[in-house]
Order: structure tokens, then sequence, then C-alpha cells
């Protein structure tokens, strides 16, 4: 008897754990989302002034070392690791996606494919590292804007002198062919629990 009342309360345990963790990894996707995601307009508006300013020529260099810089610095104001990945990269130096964020963009595609806007696509997942500490990971997908489309958009469409400076900065490009509204890539997140 006692052996099944044990087995009864662990199995209601379970079951109660499930809705809790549900709620538990909205709220972590809430608060990370609160906190972190500011910084993707502020790198937007960065190339905006930037094109603007100095032509689009003269923004490469914007996002290749001051997006991830701003993006660095609030991460370490959070205490998070934080950066611009994609399927597609342009600079394998810092965009390179591990496997579970390769799953995650693949799903994001997936998904995007299937109809839901690429603005609102996101995941988190709790995951528990080798050694034995819980972290939340967080994705975001980051859609083509109408600002990423000079240096990003159909081979055929992207200026002479452009293609000039991509190929000089980022010698292993494939980060071209993208239309308005596409998935380039998504901002991921790893918080420690």
């Amino acid at each position: 008897m006692e052996i099944i009342m044990r087995t009864t309360l662990l199995f209601s345990a379970l079951l109660l754990a499930g809705p809790a963790a549900a709620q538990d990894i909205e709220a972590l996707k809430r608060d990370t989302r609160e906190k972190a995601l500011p910084v993707l307009p502020k790198v937007v508006k960065m190339m905006q002034d930037t094109v603007a300013a100095e032509g689009v020529a003269g923004a490469i260099p914007v996002c290749k070392e001051k997006a991830p810089a701003l993006l660095k610095a609030r991460a370490e104001e959070l205490g998070w690791k934080m950066r611009r990945v994609s399927l597609k990269t342009r600079n394998p130096e810092r965009g390179m996606p591990d496997a579970w964020e390769t799953a995650q963009l693949t799903s994001f595609d997936v998904r995007a494919a299937a109809g839901e806007p690429a603005t609102a696509l996101e995941v988190g997942e709790v995951m528990t590292q080798a050694d034995g500490t819980q972290m939340f990971r967080y994705m975001r997908a980051i859609p083509v804007g109408d600002v990423c489309l000079s240096c990003h958009g159909a081979t055929a469409e992207i200026a002479p002198e452009i293609k000039d400076e991509l190929a000089k900065t980022y010698p292993q490009d494939r980060a071209t062919g993208y239309s308005k509204g596409q998935i380039r890539g998504a901002l991921t997140i790893e918080r420690p629990l």
C-alpha cells in the first residue's frame, strides 16, 4: 500500500510539474525578451544612421564590429551570452550556430514557411550543462529589413562597389539572396539559472 501511495504522489508531482515548468519557460522567455530585445532596434537604428551619413559601404564595418560590440555590452550588463547567428553566415568567426542553434534556425524556417510571421518566431529551453548546472537558452528570429537589403538582398541587386567591399571584408560570405521579411538569422542568448 505504501508503494502505491508513493507512486501516486510521485506521479501527481510529475503531472503538476509539467504545467509549472511550462509557466517557468514562459516567464523566462518574457523576462529575456524584456531585457535583451531592446538592443535589436538600437542595432537597426545604428545601421540606418550610418547608411544615411556614410552610405551603405560605411555601414559594413558597423555591422561587423559595432553591432556585435553593442550586443556584447548588453550581455555583460546582464551577465549573459548574446550574439547573432545564421544558417548563411557572413562572418564565420562570429555567426556560426552550434547544433542547438542550427536546429532552432531550421525550425524557424519551417515555421515561417507554414505562415508564422518571422517577427514572432522565438524559442526558449532550460538545458542542463555537462557540469550539472542549468541555463536558459533563448533565440529570436531576426527578419530582413529594408536597411539589410543593400548588402543581404538578391545578389544581382547588390551594387558592384558593395559586392567588392563585402568580398574584402567577408571573404567567406554566404549571406546574400534574401528578400524583405525572410529570416536572416537570430539573436541567441544563454543565461545562467
